[in-house]
């Protein structure tokens, strides 16, 4: 992510290059924001390990960081909420934070509303206060996550069928094994 063509980017700020077409603007707005919502996945991430690794080092990140314990307590628990392979990109970590106390299976369901509808952290906030007031249960209470690995390449095509489909990835993989159980031959109990 480099802003160079764009300006010049510091410590202490960015100067866009005089010139700047509206849409390369946008662009290196664009990659500020990835840079902004990268670097508190990268604390959070490496606060965690060096809590693993060295114990409690809070002192030391504050000085390093120049964040409040606060703040860097936030960035550790949400990072440890959300395994990488569970963060969005097209999303905020600010997006994470707001369903990170929910379980998994909410998690992944509110962020899939959220990509889907391409809401700003604060409609997703909306969204979530407006179903605990309504008492809208968006999961079933009994929900059982089971991980599976596959190639990137197959992974994405299962989004782009999600996707076509108009359901979350999660929802369109239990409809198509549904589908699959519903076709196959009955086996004898054993």
């Amino acid at each position: 992510m480099s802003l160079v063509k764009y300006g010049s980017a510091t410590a202490r700020g960015f100067r866009a290059r005089r010139g700047l077409t509206f849409d390369e603007w946008m662009s290196a707005g664009r990659q500020i924001a990835r840079i902004s919502t990268a670097s508190a996945w990268w604390i959070g991430d490496w606060l965690s390990y060096g809590e693993c690794a060295y114990g409690s080092r809070y002192r030391i990140a504050i000085d390093l960081t120049s964040f409040d314990y606060k703040t860097l307590r936030n960035y550790v628990w949400v990072a440890r909420r959300f395994e990488l392979s569970r963060r969005r990109d097209s999303l905020s970590f600010q997006h994470h934070a707001e369903v990170a106390a929910l379980a998994e299976p909410e998690q992944d369901l509110w962020l899939s509303r959220a990509e889907r509808g391409r809401w700003s952290r604060n409609e997703l906030r909306r969204q979530l206060a407006h179903a605990r007031e309504t008492g809208d249960v968006a999961v079933a209470e009994h929900v059982i996550v089971v991980r599976i690995r596959v190639p990137r390449e197959r992974e994405l095509q299962w989004r782009e069928a999600a996707e076509a489909s108009a359901q979350p990835l999660g929802l369109w993989i239990a409809a198509a094994a549904d589908a699959l159980v519903r076709t196959s031959e009955p086996r004898a109990p054993r």
